[in-house]
């Protein structure tokens, strides 16, 4: 796509971020509320493992484990960008028909709207979040070349967290509400994505199971980037790949998904 199709999804981009603008105080109640999620995260993890004879599973110590945790919740923070709630919420409206009538591709323009959200979420919740934390335990600071991966691979997972989203608003179309669709997808993605447990903790056929899933991309994988548990380029680059393929293959799959839901509401709309 070139650099004039691109622009035409600007403006969505910029009514979201006016939008936020204009309710400044939500940002107040987000840091709040994310300080307290993260920090009951964090330290009920250290109450557990704080005092472990013989040091931590999974090959962690307790400042890696910490840096772990804290940033698990400040991915799932940045990848809620409630793309699933608004999609839906325009069909049950029947807002959507308007977006027919768009000449931009509706997935497009819905990841557009959706990316300041995420990004303002990381800059004015989770930066503040990290830096408090920082201050107050003991973190294992990242490499560069960390941080480099990571930023890579964050903005990977985005693009996963942006195609499930999508994917669960699209169901809005074929169920009445999607309220109990996305209890369940929060509940599955936060715990084989490594919000919950990091992957490395959890037993075998459990952790089988999330490494074959898109979920994993989400939050495991750009932390083991993050804090060096990779051998070697080969497995940085292995893992970036694996994140590619699902962000590729979810987009591939919304787009059909939409596709569908077009030809329905045309038959159904006559």
């Amino acid at each position: 796509m070139n650099a004039p199709a691109l622009r035409r999804y600007t403006p969505f981009a910029a009514s979201s971020l006016q939008s936020l603008l204009q309710y400044r105080s939500t940002f107040l109640i987000n840091a709040l509320t994310a300080t307290t999620a993260v920090g009951v995260q964090v330290f009920l993890w250290r109450a557990v493992y704080g005092g472990r004879p013989g040091g931590l599973p999974g090959g962690y110590d307790l400042p890696r484990l910490t840096t772990y945790v804290l940033l698990a919740q400040v991915l799932g923070l940045m990848q809620a960008s409630r793309v699933d709630e608004e999609v839906s919420g325009e069909v049950q409206r029947g807002d959507i028909a308007v977006s027919l009538l768009r000449p931009v591709s509706y997935p497009l323009s819905r990841f557009a709207t959706g990316l300041p959200v995420s990004l303002t979420n990381a800059t004015l919740v989770a930066v503040p979040v990290v830096a408090l934390y920082a201050l107050l335990l003991p973190l294992t600071t990242p490499t560069w070349g960390g941080l480099l991966l990571f930023a890579v691979s964050a903005a990977l997972s985005l693009v996963i967290g942006f195609g499930v989203n999508l994917l669960v608003g699209l169901a809005g179309f074929v169920t009445t509400n999607i309220w109990g669709v996305r209890v369940v997808k929060d509940s599955v993605v936060a715990f084989f994505a490594g919000q919950v447990v990091p992957l490395a903790l959890m037993p075998g056929p459990l952790a089988a199971v999330a490494r074959v899933l898109p979920f994993q991309g989400m939050v495991d994988g750009p932390l083991r980037l993050l804090l060096g548990r990779y051998d070697g380029a080969a497995g940085a680059a292995g893992i970036l790949a694996v994140q590619l393929g699902w962000a590729l293959a979810l987009c591939a799959l919304a787009a059909l998904a939409w596709r569908g839901a077009v030809r329905r509401v045309e038959v159904l709309g006559g």
